[in-house]
């Protein structure tokens, strides 16, 4: 009776929810910490699907979207996209990859991300925990500026402004998931391997805590 009872849990009430869910782990840092670098590293070793909230808005303005010019100026602008479009991009682009698991690089940026997340996803995944890179502005702007992508938010006076949103927008919610127990902070500004050595270190102390 016992056995069965569980089996019945398992199968249709909150176990079996938990155990579909897609796990995620948020990505955050400066611009230029090395983000977009340290993912492709995690996704070739760990299999996760990297999703950029940066070039799902990039490529949301390109398609040419009622959202285009709205995107366009917060870019440009260094300022925050509002989170409905944001959470939209991220939603979608998550249902293509069923069960999957997510790297959700430069997202959350604000309270405002946060609750509009919680919101809508906070009970549809797992979210594992939060890798935080840590990096010096001017390391930060001399790695943006020698990219070389041609982006519209590449230059001095956008990559200026991106910092500040950074300092007054997303280094409390860093915070808060700090206090939350949620943060493993990393120094991006070594080397690409050796940040990767200790990004490693990262998901396998997740392994030992399941």
């Amino acid at each position: 009776m016992l056995l069965s009872t569980l089996a019945r849990r398992m199968l249709g009430g909150s176990v079996a929810q938990n155990l579909t869910k897609p796990d995620v782990v948020f990505v955050l840092g400066p611009p230029g910490a090395g983000k977009g670098t340290q993912c492709t590293k995690i996704v070739e070793k760990y299999g996760y699907t990297h999703l950029s909230a940066g070039d799902l808005l990039r490529a949301e303005r390109a398609s040419g979207s009622v959202d285009g010019e709205l995107i366009q100026s917060h870019i440009v602008g260094g300022t925050i996209v509002p989170v409905s479009i944001t959470v939209k991009l991220l939603a979608n682009a998550m249902m293509k990859v069923p069960g999957g698991k997510f790297l959700i690089d430069g997202f959350p940026r604000n309270e405002d991300n946060v609750t509009g997340w919680e919101d809508q996803m906070k009970d549809k995944v797992n979210l594992k925990f939060i890798l935080f890179y840590e990096c010096e502005e001017e390391e930060c702007l001399r790695r943006a500026l020698s990219r070389g992508q041609g982006r519209a938010d590449d230059n001095v006076e956008s990559f200026r402004n991106r910092i500040q949103t950074y300092l007054s927008s997303t280094m409390p919610i860093v915070n808060r998931y700090k206090g939350e127990g949620l943060l493993r902070s990393i120094n991006g500004a070594d080397s690409p391997d050796n940040v990767f050595i200790a990004t490693q270190k990262c998901f396998e102390l997740d392994n030992r805590e399941l």
